[in-house]
């Protein structure tokens, strides 16, 4: 594995353990302000790695997998950052804590619309992680260099018709609660 492809390990593993500490500073250790300290250093990784990506391929480096990987991992993160806190909040004050509600399996048209929202955060992934693809080829200007992330942007363009594909088949054939 190249060094890209360590980076975003080393980022994606740092998004969840600062979202950890944030949490059990916030609620074990009881220090609110610190906890909320630690949950708002997501977008810092984010940015660091976008960094390292754009630098590599500044000094001339051919795009890999790897650096098509980061402009996805990105717009992932923006798009669905805040929900994938708020689902860790939820499970760690229910299953740590012991405190609030269980969290329900949403059946139904509930369930559509959760669906649906969540498509609409793979759009907007997409509209960010795509862009920073376009950026990224236009900036490089040599289609031998960025074939990876062309490629990568029309697989990605597939995978998000898929989404709202199944996304709308729930709406038709909604989710049914289990026996």
């Amino acid at each position: 594995m190249n060094f890209i492809a360590w980076t975003i390990i080393a980022c994606e593993v740092g998004f969840w353990v600062v979202i950890l500490l944030g949490l059990i500073t916030r609620y074990i250790l009881k220090r609110e302000r610190l906890g909320l300290f630690f949950l708002a250093l997501t977008p810092v990784i984010d940015l660091i790695l976008l960094v390292i990506t754009a630098t590599d391929l500044y000094n001339g480096a051919t795009a890999t997998m790897a650096h098509a990987i980061a402009a996805i991992y990105l717009g992932t993160s923006i798009a669905f950052g805040k929900s994938m806190i708020h689902w860790a909040d939820e499970k760690f004050l229910y299953y740590v804590q012991k405190q609030g509600t269980k969290p329900v399996r949403k059946t139904g048209m509930e369930y559509a619309k959760q669906s649906m929202k969540g498509t609409l955060q793979h759009l907007l992934a997409y509209i960010i992680g795509g862009g920073l693809l376009l950026v990224l080829i236009y900036l490089i200007d040599d289609s031998s260099r960025s074939e990876a992330l062309s490629g990568t942007l029309k697989v990605w363009s597939i995978v998000l018709g898929i989404d709202f594909v199944i996304s709308i088949s729930y709406y038709i054939w909604p989710r049914a609660a289990k026996r």
